[in-house]
């Protein structure tokens, strides 16, 4: 079904967009059929630490330029945007940065997004990502903000590696001290995010895997990926997740588990001898672009349609230039009906240099 074209004034004529909405049901569809149903939203560019493959320390030194305050979207203009997209079928929203426990009041935004109805009157899905480091502080706030999904970026359990990937000379103990005060505080879904990378932890996955076997953590390994100009990644560092799956077989036996929801991005497995369950999160190997329902807002408002994108949509230009609410949903849903984006399903050589030109560093987008 389409809607009547509200002319798109705010958007920068750099960025063409033309054509209607297109729906089905209660969503905004694509040129794929691809509905959307969830929003990552980064609400700061700043993270305490330096991982390899997000914010290495050469690229993101101290005298790094991160973006002002009132560059970045307000708590209040990203309630607006929220309620907007879920009126359209949105069901889920995850926060993320840079490190989103950094930006001052965050318990507040999750309260104020929890709020929120979605289309068939369920509430709105809030969901944040963490590297854990201020999550023992945090927990209680944000238990009491009402979270229940919770996501701790781990890619290590030896102390040294951990250290050493962060590179800021974080301690583990601090880290895992935090997933335990999430659970003990009433998060009800907490997961461990695990970057795989050839050379550098690979030797950690079981630990990984044993560490929280039985606790009720469940742990996704993900390929390493092409994502921003400054992790130097290489298709030699990629361990295909079909290698981790026969690793952790072979010491732990484990079997494929039915999606939750279509769509889902990590393939489930749980341990057959009932302690627990895995996921793989496989977009180099086993791209899963076909089912994709998510975009991304960025911390200073622009929409990007795909984690692989190359340009985004200045959504803020019209929250502060006097657009309606009616105008801002027309144009959200003239965006993704245009969406075409399968990066993953068509990464070449070709593809691959060319999107070189334009990367978009995770850490602005959220991952």
């Amino acid at each position: 079904m389409s809607r009547k074209v509200i002319p798109i004034k705010y958007i920068t004529k750099t960025i063409p967009l033309a054509g209607e909405v297109h729906r089905e049901g209660a969503h905004w569809v694509d040129t794929r059929g691809r509905p959307l149903r969830d929003i990552r939203i980064s609400v700061t560019d700043r993270c305490n630490f330096r991982c390899r493959y997000c914010m290495p320390k050469e690229k993101f030194e101290k005298e790094h330029l991160f973006l002002a305050h009132t560059e970045i979207l307000s708590f209040e203009e990203i309630i607006r945007l929220a309620r907007i997209a879920v009126e359209n079928g949105v069901e889920k929203i995850r926060l993320t940065g840079g490190e989103p426990l950094l930006r001052k009041g965050i318990e507040n935004l999750i309260t104020e997004l929890g709020k929120l109805k979605t289309w068939n009157g369920k509430p709105l899905d809030v969901a944040l990502t963490t590297n854990g480091s201020a999550l023992q502080a945090k927990a209680k706030a944000l238990a009491a903000a009402g979270l229940k999904r919770l996501t701790v970026s781990l890619d290590a359990m030896d102390a040294e590696i951990y250290k050493q990937l962060n590179d800021v000379d974080f301690p583990i103990e601090r880290t895992l001290a935090g997933i335990e005060a999430a659970q003990k505080a009433g998060i009800s879904s907490v997961k461990i995010n695990v970057v795989v990378k050839r050379g550098t932890n690979e030797k950690e996955l079981i630990k990984i895997a044993e560490h929280f076997r039985g606790t009720g953590v469940i742990v996704r390994y993900i390929e390493y990926m092409d994502v921003g100009a400054t992790n130097g990644w290489r298709m030699d560092d990629v361990i295909p997740s079909r290698q981790i799956v026969e690793e952790i077989n072979s010491r732990y036996p484990i079997e494929p588990v039915d999606p939750n929801y279509p769509g889902e991005v990590a393939t489930r497995w749980r341990y057959k001898d009932g302690m627990g369950e895995i996921g793989f999160i496989s977009s180099v190997s086993e791209p899963f672009c076909r089912e994709c329902s998510r975009i991304r807002l960025s911390v200073d408002g622009k929409l990007y349609k795909c984690l692989f994108a190359t340009e985004g949509f200045d959504i803020r230009q019209m929250l502060r230039g006097g657009a309606s609410d009616e105008e801002i949903e027309d144009a959200i849903g003239r965006i993704w009906s245009a969406r075409d984006d399968h990066y993953s399903e068509i990464r070449t050589a070709e593809t691959s240099a060319e999107r070189a030109k334009h990367k978009i560093e995770m850490s602005y987008i959220g991952g």
